[in-house]
């Protein structure tokens, strides 16, 4: 890529209305801020001022809408105290979005929200990260519960909605079944699912349903694939490399832009601790690829 790290931009991507929120389409994910390696195993805490660091730094290159969730937290660091202490006092156009439903006790172990716990996981994160409302909440479901009813999850964040506590409704790790559910009960304005260029077939007719119904589409593990939370796994497909060899830019750079491609509804959310992939990570929001390149990544 020809621009200079001084000049890239996350808003080179366009921008996108979640409800009466502006935001730039290039966000950034905190889920990796708070441990070095693998995120929710025994890896090494982060470096604390490096990862204060990050943040300023996707600030500074135009990143005004940031993923995080109170169950982001290594035995040392939490993503949303890295926020609070690395952004407050905050600036008027930054929205956070984080998400409810799944919980981690004091020894990290996985627990599920009843309706009934969902307040006190909203007032989690106001405090955690200083506010007294949340722009946006996605219902986050378990892999399990991938056709179950969400009505009284979903209907439990409506009225928090209603007092004034949240802003703006989305879901996560959802179908179209249970996003029509919680449509029927109260605006959603995101889904938040993984996604990325080996997603099935089903993912790409989501994505283009969310679009169609003007909600914004939020990839997670839209570099990493099916490698989730560990990363990477194994060598990239012959055809990113290519793709990534004809621009002189990284894979993990090809497979944001190609994410970005998909629709103006679609944001990405990559995230990193490492100062110099979030430079690449925001660079990718310029990179604009051809029709043979998308004909040559498209499943």
């Amino acid at each position: 890529m020809t621009s200079s790290v001084e000049t890239i931009n996350a808003s080179s991507a366009g921008t996108w209305q979640l409800g009466d929120l502006t935001v730039n389409r290039l966000g950034f994910g905190s889920m990796r801020l708070t441990q070095d390696g693998a995120v929710f195993a025994d890896g090494v805490p982060s470096d604390r001022k490096r990862a204060l660091g990050v943040l300023r730094r996707a600030v500074e290159l135009g990143v005004n809408h940031i993923d995080t969730a109170a169950f982001y937290f290594s035995s040392l660091r939490s993503a949303n105290e890295l926020i609070n202490s690395a952004l407050a006092p905050y600036s008027d156009d930054l929205v956070i979005t984080t998400k409810v439903g799944p919980g981690r006790d004091p020894s990290g172990a996985w627990l599920w929200a009843t309706p009934e716990q969902l307040r006190g996981q909203v007032e989690e994160n106001l405090r955690q990260l200083g506010r007294d409302h949340l722009d946006v909440v996605n219902l986050r479901l378990a892999p399990s519960n991938a056709h179950a009813s969400v009505a009284e999850h979903f209907g439990a964040l409506s009225e928090l909605r209603d007092a004034g506590l949240i802003r703006h409704l989305g879901m996560s790790n959802t179908s179209p079944e249970q996003l029509a559910e919680a449509r029927a009960i109260a605006p959603v304005v995101c889904v938040q699912n993984a996604y990325g260029i080996d997603s099935p077939a089903e993912d790409h007719a989501f994505l283009r349903h969310c679009g169609e119904e003007g909600i914004a589409f939020v990839p997670f593990f839209a570099i990493v694939g099916r490698g989730r939370e560990n990363g990477a796994a194994g060598p990239e497909p012959d055809e990113v490399s290519a793709v990534a060899r004809t621009h002189d830019v990284t894979p993990a750079q090809v497979r944001l832009a190609w994410t970005l491609h998909q629709g103006a509804h679609v944001l990405a959310i990559p995230g990193t601790g490492n100062p110099d992939h979030l430079d690449e990570n925001v660079a990718a929001a310029s990179l604009r690829l051809t029709a043979d390149d998308l004909a040559l990544l498209t499943p």
